[in-house]
């Protein structure tokens, strides 16, 4: 089996060993042994980083992350969730074009005033309803 030290699980993931020493404390990766004063880990370390990674990009927190990955090391992962982060991050993604599309569209509107351009109107009526129904697509 490959054994990484700190320092080069640092390297490899990003993730500064401060950081690496503070998921230990809060159980979600562990050392394996250490040489000297350095923690060593193994190589599955760095999937669980990948996988926290992902987690906190997701919304989730560490408690969170840490009971989706299991004290044996297996994720555990709660699909129903999951479903409902994902679509949670749908509805996200949906505002955020509309701001972006909005965004744009002053930017390069050719109106004198953007609030008679008809366009512009259209954007922010439809950036109301999105608000409105908590982020779903108002139909067109």
């Amino acid at each position: 089996m490959k054994v990484l030290d700190i320092g080069k699980v640092a390297a490899q993931s990003g993730v500064p060993p401060s950081t690496l020493r503070y998921y230990e404390e809060q159980g979600l990766i562990a050392p394996i042994g250490r040489k000297g004063l350095r923690r060593q880990y193994g190589p599955q370390t760095l999937l669980r980083l990948t996988l926290i990674s992902m987690g906190k990009t997701a919304g989730f927190s560490l408690p969170e992350i840490a009971q989706m990955l299991g004290a044996d090391g297996r994720p555990d992962l709660p699909r129903d969730e999951l479903h409902a982060r994902a679509d949670d991050l749908g509805r996200q993604i949906r505002r955020l074009q509309l701001l972006q599309d909005t965004l744009r569209h002053v930017a390069d509107c050719p109106a004198p005033s953007h609030l008679d351009c008809p366009s512009f109107q259209k954007l922010m009526r439809q950036a109301e309803r999105t608000s409105a129904r908590g982020g779903k697509r108002a139909s067109r």
